[in-house]
């Protein structure tokens, strides 16, 4: 790492620190995400460079697969005897979040056909965007957009949560956490769990090791207790600041157009899957809060946090967040190839 990677990295921590501490004295819902989400976000746009180790955020993703881990029990187990129905609910959830976003974009903004496609995905930002470098779509167009919907998306869920007076309390009694030597060997195996799903492409592949790893050594009994709160709440303020800094480097004037159809396309895909959230909670019985930040379409790793800070079941949330990314990774190819086809086939 160079002294100027050096010093953007500790400007990063610094800026998401102080926002995580004032988000936490202004009593904001899940403050150690929104805090530091939007103090390195104007920061960015304010013409700070931030930068992240890819090591450090690895270890977050490890961090928050291992936290949710910890919360299968066999009540979970029970529970996701209903999961299914919720399932199948999902896609074509995603099919109609996609489709209303296509359109606000092809309709309202007028981008060409692929840049919209790719724009409206609900997730999977960094396939995305590898999908987006391979055609001739506008790909800082669609990198705008998306960071626009996993920023505003782990700003507003937490408030709408909250406001609707669905926020869960914690447990009466905490659980006790993991020793420091347990915890640490849970992480090196979750690594290599996790760097072993990487080469067989799974979606959020560390973050998967961390649950896979976890939910088998806590199930069997071989391992009780949860991460430390002194772990927790700084891998909080590291995933919070990364959703900042997406947007470091930019000036707010040159993508101000794609800033605004990202504020659109949010608004209508958050009304939109509340309303099937509302849905899928009377036809199941899972609780709303669950399911809002379950069929919500903002970032795996993001959501997933959310849902432990929330004290909601991370085990249902993160479930539905992989499959969504699952169903992403082959629809989109196929909506990008049918595309493709219908402009070889149309007369030039």
């Amino acid at each position: 790492m160079t002294t100027t990677d050096l010093r953007a990295s500790v400007q990063l921590l610094i800026v998401g620190a102080i926002g995580a501490a004032l988000a936490y004295y202004l009593t904001f819902p899940a403050p150690f995400l929104i805090g530091p989400a939007l103090s390195v976000t104007v920061a960015s746009f304010s013409g700070m460079r931030f930068a992240l180790p890819a090591f450090a955020r690895n270890v977050c993703f490890i961090v928050i697969g291992i936290s949710m881990g910890t919360s299968i029990s066999p009540e979970v187990v029970r529970a996701a005897r209903t999961w299914p129905a919720s399932f199948l609910l999902l896609i074509p959830a995603i099919v109609v979040i996609f489709y209303a976003a296509y359109f606000l974009l092809r309709r309202v903004y007028r981008y060409d056909r692929q840049t919209a496609m790719l724009a409206a995905s609900p997730g999977h930002l960094s396939f995305i965007l590898s999908l987006g470098a391979e055609s001739r779509s506008d790909v800082m167009t669609i990198s705008v957009i998306q960071s626009v919907r996993v920023l505003a998306l782990t700003l507003l869920v937490p408030p709408i949560i909250d406001l609707a007076g669905l926020a869960a309390t914690g447990p009466a009694d905490p659980a006790p956490v993991m020793e420091v030597t347990i915890l640490a060997l849970e992480i090196a195996f979750s690594a290599l769990v996790g760097y072993g799903f990487l080469r067989l492409k799974f979606p959020a592949a560390l973050l998967l090791g961390g649950v896979a790893v976890s939910a088998s050594t806590h199930v069997t009994g071989l391992v009780s207790g949860s991460v430390p709160a002194w772990l927790l709440t700084p891998t909080y303020i590291v995933l919070g600041s990364l959703i900042g800094s997406r947007f470091s480097g930019v000036s707010i004037r040159s993508v101000k157009d794609a800033i605004l159809a990202g504020v659109a396309v949010t608004l209508v895909v958050t009304v939109i899957a509340g309303a099937i959230a509302a849905f899928v909670c009377w036809v199941t019985g899972v609780p709303l809060n669950a399911v809002l930040i379950a069929f919500a379409p903002g970032g795996l790793e993001t959501m997933a946090a959310m849902a432990v800070m929330m004290h909601v079941d991370a085990t249902y949330v993160g479930a539905h967040h992989v499959i969504r990314l699952l169903f992403l990774s082959v629809f989109m190819p196929l909506l990008m190839r049918r595309n493709r086809m219908r402009e070889t086939a149309s007369p030039s």
